[in-house]
């Protein structure tokens, strides 16, 4: 990315979209060197498309039919394209209930980013906070990773811990981790913006 050019971010979400809030707000408040040019989701009424419109981001509802749990094939080329014609240099998974396949990676590669409530590799997939708190953990937090072509198994830039309470429930332990994916993802980003991160191997070297 030249110097002096912001990183221009494209943001996937299926929900309510807290975590693209947190993007947003670190922008607004100058901690972080990037653009929101587009907020996508599959899901018609997601709150996300709301928080979009409050900030004047562009904000667009693409169908992922035929699959239920996956981008792929013209679903997949499409938001492809939109992203494209934005000028998205970055995709933020955001809450984003499908798994994107190789020709998003392909088409921006190392530049998918993706949040897990979890400490990966442990507890992958849905609800993991609830299989953290169901194994019993005395810790848990959140991840920020590269995506690839597994689930949840890509190089790991960033994690935040919370302590699992004597007394939580899966509700109180997911508020609170939530408020540290709330700091972890600018976190990333503003290390991915200023090119200070490098993947060798299955490690993300920060510069």
């Amino acid at each position: 990315m030249a110097t002096g050019q912001k990183l221009k971010i494209g943001v996937l979400g299926s929900g309510s979209g807290s975590n693209a809030q947190s993007i947003i707000d670190a922008i607004a408040a100058g901690t972080l060197d990037a653009e929101v040019v587009c907020v996508l989701t599959d899901v018609e009424d997601a709150r996300i498309l709301e928080r979009a419109a409050t900030h004047g981001i562009p904000a667009q509802y693409i169908s992922g039919a035929p699959f239920k749990t996956k981008l792929e094939g013209d679903a997949e080329q499409e938001y492809i394209r939109v992203l494209k014609d934005y000028g998205a240099e970055c995709v933020v998974l955001a809450g984003f209930m499908r798994i994107v396949k190789p020709a998003m990676l392909a088409a921006f590669p190392h530049r998918v980013l993706n949040i897990h409530p979890a400490l990966l590799p442990a507890f992958p997939g849905v609800a993991s906070w609830k299989q953290a708190l169901d194994y019993g953990t005395r810790v848990a937090g959140c991840t920020v990773h590269f995506v690839d072509e597994g689930t949840d198994t890509g190089p790991i830039i960033v994690q935040r811990c919370v302590p699992v309470e004597p007394d939580d429930t899966a509700e109180t332990l997911h508020a609170r981790i939530q408020v540290e994916e709330h700091k972890a993802y600018p976190e990333a980003l503003r290390l991915l913006a200023a090119d200070r991160l490098r993947i060798v191997g299955r490690r993300v070297e920060i510069l």
